[in-house]
């Protein structure tokens, strides 16, 4: 499950992110410098960072907003009335959302939810519904399971067991009504995630890959050619619904069980 990475003033404000979070949002990881929060970014598929810009210099909270665009920054902080300064900074030179501690608590989790990189990709194939096909209940369900768990190697037979029924059963309700195959849409999944990660310059395609659960770089780039007809540094142009989109259009919908 995605992590959110917490810079935060101290303790109280720590819990109350984690008290604000809805269940199933993710753990919050708290670290102690930026350069913590960056080793998390490249360790754990992370949905978004929460900092204080009391603690963490606004330098480098731009540099990380460069290098991690497609993980979103949230400033949360007990902010003072003589904060006005530092506030226009963050809302010129971020363009960060801002919660202030106390205050907007209750609101805090909806807007990590809301705003979160699993949100932004699940919005973003949205249409995957309708442009794969799917015709049934089973199907539709199947592709959210998929989708949530698309941030490490997801086995048909594991799915199967969950739904009580067999591997075989469930690979051939699923590609009912020419619908893709299991298997490829799982890759689907996961490519579409390798490519929201690879538009962040932060990350290479190896960091992707070892995040994604792949065995190498190379192995990342074999199954976006097989699913997008691409190459890892093209998908970072296609980005999610592009590689959503070429999948569905490219007749790279079916392939061994």
């Amino acid at each position: 499950m995605p992590v959110v990475a917490a810079l935060t003033d101290g303790r109280t404000a720590l819990a109350a992110l984690r008290r604000a979070l809805p269940r199933g949002a993710g753990r919050v990881v708290a670290c102690r410098t930026l350069d913590q929060v960056r080793a998390l970014l490249g360790r754990r598929l992370s949905d978004a960072v929460v900092v204080s810009p009391r603690v963490a210099p606004l330098l480098g909270l731009s540099a990380l907003a460069r290098d991690f665009p497609a993980v979103p920054l949230i400033c949360y902080s007990a902010f003072r009335p003589d904060d006005g300064d530092l506030l226009h900074a963050v809302a010129t030179t971020l363009r960060a959302p801002v919660a202030v501690e106390g205050v907007d608590d209750a609101m805090l989790g909806d807007l990590v939810a809301r705003s979160g990189a699993s949100a932004v990709r699940r919005r973003a194939l949205a249409d995957a519904p309708r442009l794969l096909r799917f015709r049934t209940q089973l199907q539709g369900e199947v592709w959210l399971q998929i989708l949530a768990l698309a941030h490490a190697p997801v086995r048909a037979g594991a799915l199967a067991r969950k739904l009580g029924m067999s591997r075989e059963h469930l690979s051939r309700e699923f590609a009912l009504e020419a619908a893709p195959n299991l298997k490829r849409v799982i890759d689907l999944a996961r490519v579409a995630t390798a490519a929201h990660l690879l538009q962040n310059p932060g990350f290479t395609a190896a960091t992707a890959a070892r995040m994604l659960g792949f065995a190498s770089a190379s192995h990342l780039g074999s199954t976006a050619r097989r699913v997008a007809g691409t190459s890892n540094k093209g998908l970072v142009d296609l980005g999610p619904h592009g590689v959503l989109v070429a999948f569905a259009r490219g007749g790279r919908t079916r392939s061994r069980l």
